[in-house]
């Protein structure tokens, strides 16, 4: 390998081919070898390259940001406490009120730390301060349908918003939309970390109190599992940001394994749909099976698209994820069809309309990106407009989502 690296040092490919075929051992004999050429550019730069160690990211040296985490996660548990402190109905104030537990908290995070101007923060008060008031005003009607997409599509409009204030109100950015995308990938890879952590502490922290015959585990579900949740994505994100090699590394790893995965299992699936005989046209509960599945595939195609720039994009995953993009292609197709023909049927509904919607802007999506891909197998440079169908698509999603919270209780009088 040594003798290998000496005669390609003047040839940049070759040295790239040999770090790919053996990438421990190349760095090995690099090493060993690098007295003799240092004096050459190109080994100066692969000594750094393969040697360079970031510094410790100082966690604990910004006090200020440190003490704002802390505030906010246990403003997060108060907030998830109040059924608690005010004797609420706790199934009602969790259904309505779940996303404000979560994500006006995450908004004040990224606001102070890409410091929002000032009438980006009012705006993103009042609207937060104004959905709060509205879903919590609107009329609890037995099987309301409006309640119940309201109470699914606002928080995935305050998902949106606080994605509005981490690429720092910048909806111009392509890249920065993103880099929302992944950072949610790393968050969600954080998160099963912290909430693995915690399970384990819980049952060692219960398991010690039994010995001493002390049952403290209502008390500690209670208040202690319940605050811990709901601090849980404001301290992933603390982490995240903070310390992005902690876990920057796995959603590429994951996206890469799972990928084939997902490709296999979504085309069996559909195999074993045609040889069962369900039929998503008279079936309303396979139906919304169905949409759930492509929901969840869509989410996984978004979540690939993003971890591209640190899972090389390489000609294998382009293929693979265009199969993938198919495949969704044809359930969004059969969902779709299904859906219309129920609206014709028997008429506009609610959900109907919703389910709709949202399965329009998902074949919409899935279209471009599909035709990205296939030009992307041409081009490998094609991947940067890949990634562009997914972000401007985005602001889209967002608009829906708020149509649907806002729009249809009047529409369809809270039924």
């Amino acid at each position: 390998m040594k003798e290998a690296i000496r005669n390609a040092i003047d040839q940049p490919q070759a040295l790239e081919q040999l770090y790919r075929n053996q990438p421990a051992e190349f760095k090995k004999s690099f090493n060993l070898l690098y007295p003799e050429i240092a004096d050459k550019t190109t080994a100066q730069v692969w000594y750094q390259r393969l040697n360079f160690a970031p510094e410790p990211s100082p966690l604990w040296d910004n006090k200020k940001e440190l003490i704002l985490v802390i505030v906010l996660g246990l403003l997060a548990a108060i907030i998830a406490k109040l059924p608690d402190i005010f004797h609420f109905k706790e199934e009602d104030f969790y259904a309505r009120n779940m996303g404000f537990i979560v994500f006006p908290v995450l908004m004040v995070y990224f606001a102070w730390r890409k410091q929002l101007a000032s009438k980006k923060n009012i705006l993103l008060a009042l609207a937060t301060l104004g959905g709060l008031i509205f879903i919590n005003l609107l009329p609890q009607q037995a099987n309301s349908n409006t309640l119940m997409l309201t109470c699914i599509h606002l928080p995935l409009f305050f998902w949106a918003m606080t994605g509005f204030t981490y690429i720092g109100g910048n909806l111009r950015s392509v890249q920065s939309k993103i880099d929302f995308l992944r950072f949610n990938g790393d968050l969600l890879v954080m998160m099963a970390v912290i909430l693995i952590a915690g399970g384990l502490l819980t049952g060692i922290t219960i398991g010690l109190f039994s010995l001493i015959q002390i049952d403290i585990s209502r008390f500690y579900f209670r208040y202690i599992v319940v605050g811990g949740l709901a601090a849980s994505p404001i301290v992933g994100t603390y982490l995240v940001c903070n310390i992005p090699q902690l876990v920057n590394k796995v959603p590429p790893i994951i996206a890469k394994v799972f990928s084939p995965l997902v490709l296999i299992t979504l085309a069996v699936y559909l195999v074993a749909v045609l040889q069962s005989g369900k039929n998503p046209y008279n079936d309303r509960e396979f139906l919304i099976v169905f949409n759930a599945l492509l929901i969840g595939v869509m989410a996984i195609i978004l979540f690939f698209i993003a971890e591209f720039p640190r899972n090389s994009g390489s000609k294998i995953s382009v293929l693979l994820l265009l199969a993938l993009t198919v495949l969704t292609l044809v359930v969004n197709g059969v969902a779709l069809s299904a859906i219309i023909f129920r609206i014709v049927e028997w008429g506009i509904t609610p959900n109907r309309l919703a389910v709709l919607g949202s399965n329009l802007l998902i074949f919409a999506n899935l279209t471009m990106v599909t035709y990205r891909l296939y030009t992307a197998l041409k081009n490998p440079q094609g991947i940067a407009q890949v990634e562009q169908s997914i972000a401007y698509f985005l602001p889209l999603y967002t608009c829906w989502f708020l149509i649907v919270s806002l729009f249809f209780p009047f529409i369809f009088s809270f039924n």
